[in-house]
């Protein structure tokens, strides 16, 4: 059992902050992610702040650390970011269950308008699904000292046919992750993100990439493809299927599944996966943008 007295319940206010988005912590982002768009010098890439629901990590994280992990991610994009804009995240727990011998924490972080005469409206809706081993478990640590590794990682069961869909691909893009790239995602501090011997720490036999990063180059390649109609109205939600390590290659797809009208404009069903070179899917899921209108 987990320890009691935990903070993690439903409906847990985890914490607040206010930013200014100006345009060095783009660039910063773009070097990072290798994401530059010509979006970009009005607007800031609409995950900009992927981790913020990590800020407040005492506050809905549970208390055995060793062998957690990051295990599905949802994004929802309501409106464009402007350089320049004040902006506020809100961050709260809104659900929590136990599944397959893990107990699992759902954090759901927005980012509104702290501008004045807009305060309020939404941007950007995060909800972050974390799973933790039951203090005590059989898989709390193996012989070794890892609870994942390249071995039980490659192990995993297989997933069902993906994708399915049949429509035009959308293209690829090709990343590799070196640790200056994990740094600059997951740093300044020494993390299992970021850091060697922090990754055995906690389980594991080297540097985790964060998986925030997958999902990362899953919008870059749709705000490529649709734009604007990615910014104002995107949607993800992405399960993350096997882990990551540092100094890997990766490659992000996205397939169309099939095109529906929502009002006057049409949103486009995707079908998206990150995967090794080895063909390991890393995570796979679905996202949709809204097609810009011709002029």
């Amino acid at each position: 059992m987990n320890l009691k007295g935990e903070a993690a319940f439903v409906g847990r206010h985890c914490g607040t902050n206010d930013y200014t988005i100006d345009a060095t912590t783009v660039r910063f982002y773009q070097d990072a992610l290798g994401d530059t768009h010509p979006l970009h010098e009005r607007f800031a890439p609409p995950l900009l702040y992927h981790s913020e629901c990590y800020a407040f990590l005492g506050e809905w994280y549970l208390a055995n650390l060793f062998g957690n992990l990051h295990g599905q991610q949802d994004w929802e994009l309501f409106a464009p970011i402007p350089i320049g804009a004040r902006v506020r995240t809100r961050s709260t727990i809104i659900d929590r269950y136990s599944r397959r011998g893990r107990d699992w924490v759902v954090n759901e972080t927005d980012l509104t308008s702290a501008t004045p005469g807009e305060e309020g409206k939404l941007f950007v809706r995060g909800r972050t699904y974390q799973s933790f081993l039951p203090i005590g478990s059989k898989d709390e640590k193996r012989g070794d000292g890892f609870v994942v590794d390249e071995q039980s990682a490659a192990k995993k069961k297989l997933r069902p046919l993906f994708p399915t869909s049949e429509g035009p691909d959308l293209g690829s893009i090709e990343k590799q992750i070196d640790e200056r790239r994990c740094w600059m995602f997951s740093g300044p501090g020494k993390n299992y993100h970021t850091d060697r011997e922090e990754a055995k720490k906690l389980g594991f036999p080297t540097i985790v990439v964060q998986g925030m990063m997958s999902t990362c180059f899953v919008s870059q390649l749709m705000q490529e493809h649709f734009g604007m109609g990615w910014l104002q109205g995107g949607k993800m939600s992405v399960k993350l299927t096997n882990v990551l390590w540092v100094d890997e290659t990766v490659t992000t797809h996205v397939r169309v599944r099939e095109e529906l009208p929502e009002g006057t404009k049409t949103r486009v069903h995707c079908d998206v996966w990150v995967e090794k070179t080895d063909g390991t899917r890393v995570i796979l899921g679905d996202a949709s943008a809204l097609r810009e209108e011709e002029k």
